[in-house]
Formats: structure tokens, C-alpha cells, sequence
């Protein structure tokens, strides 16, 4: 479940109970601001966490950054064009053309 602060504060016993079954997401203005975990899901975040940083690995936010950096020297920075599909046909285009049949391209 998904509390506001507010909501936390007020119930925040529940909060923990519920915690033990799957994370609770507290949101501050629609924006995630904390979560709130088991005990035993914390203690294997930390050991993953601890590996990633001895192994050296990047966080996806940083894989993100280097793709965009490698589209941008490219000079693909807005996107690259991805061809359509064409081992199937496309049902919403198949109805669209039914419906529409004057709008045919």
C-alpha cells in the first residue's frame, strides 16, 4: 500500500505490519519520499548493495547516462529511427483503416 505522510504518522504501527509482507511506499506531494521494508529485506539490500560496489558495477542511472553520451556523440541524441514492423500485421492500424477507410495511406 501507498501512504502520504500524513497517513504514516497516524498509522504508522499498521505501516510497520504491513511492511513485514511487502514494502510500503510513503509519498510526500506524489513524489516517493521513503519506504519502509522488513528487517530481513534491508539486511539483503546491504549485502547487494556492498557486492555492487565491490565488484565495481554500474548503477543503471549511470548505464543511462553512458548510452546517452554514446547516442549524443553519434549525433543520434533526439532518438534513432526504428523501422516499422513488418512479421505481422498491426491490428489497431486493420481497424482504424476499416473504420476509417477515406484515411487509407
Amino acid at each position: 500500500m501507498d501512504w502520504n505522510v500524513a497517513q504514516a504518522k497516524q498509522h504508522l504501527s499498521e505501516v510497520i505490519r504491513e511492511a513485514a509482507h511487502e514494502p510500503q511506499l510513503i509519498y510526500n506531494r506524489n513524489r516517493p519520499v521513503a519506504a519502509v521494508i522488513a528487517a530481513e529485506d534491508l539486511a539483503g539490500y546491504e549485502s547487494w548493495k556492498s557486492a555492487q560496489a565491490k565488484t565495481g558495477r554500474k548503477t543503471i542511472a549511470e548505464e543511462f547516462a553512458e548510452l546517452r553520451q554514446l547516442m549524443i556523440e553519434s549525433g543520434s541524441e533526439d532518438g534513432f529511427e526504428v523501422p516499422p514492423r513488418v512479421d505481422r500485421p498491426n491490428a489497431f492500424v486493420q481497424m482504424l483503416e476499416e473504420e476509417y477507410p477515406e484515411r487509407k495511406s
